[in-house]
């Protein structure tokens, strides 16, 4: 519907994430046969096409790898957060995900700007990660 907010759909690879999440604690997949941490979540290993995986936490700090700031919203729904800035963060686990930049001012975003992880509840249940730069205050929530 137009104006609503695209939420995340988990499916089977990747419930637990999301279940995680929505308890303010990041954890990614490692390869039981390799030790490879990865994301996205998935059934197989991208190294060693190994299935067993478990999950461990990682500490929500990392780095911008590169960002864009979008003047023009992508959908009506993120129409009223416009400027808003789509960050690749590198995790100091080495792995990379795709978030928004939060607590910072476009002018402001550089790549490799230190950054850490937020989290944003979105519906009962389901909370989003988001990352905001080290030395930024946290919002009030």
């Amino acid at each position: 519907m137009a104006g609503e907010r695209p939420l995340p759909t988990p499916d089977h690879e990747s419930a637990e994430f999301w279940r995680r999440v929505a308890t303010h604690s990041l954890a990614l997949q490692r390869c039981a046969g390799c030790g490879t941490v990865r994301f996205y979540p998935r059934a197989l290993c991208p190294e060693c096409l190994g299935q067993p995986a478990d999950w461990v936490p990682v500490s929500g700090r990392g780095t911008v790898y590169s960002f864009t700031v979008c003047y023009r919203p992508a959908a009506e729904a993120f129409a009223a957060a416009t400027p808003y800035i789509v960050a690749l963060v590198d995790l100091d686990e080495g792995v990379r995900l795709l978030s928004n930049l939060i607590d910072c001012a476009p002018a402001e975003a550089r790549v490799g700007m230190p950054v850490i992880l937020i989290y944003e509840d979105v519906a009962p249940g389901l909370a989003l990660y988001k990352f905001r730069p080290a030395h930024a205050e946290p919002r009030r929530r």
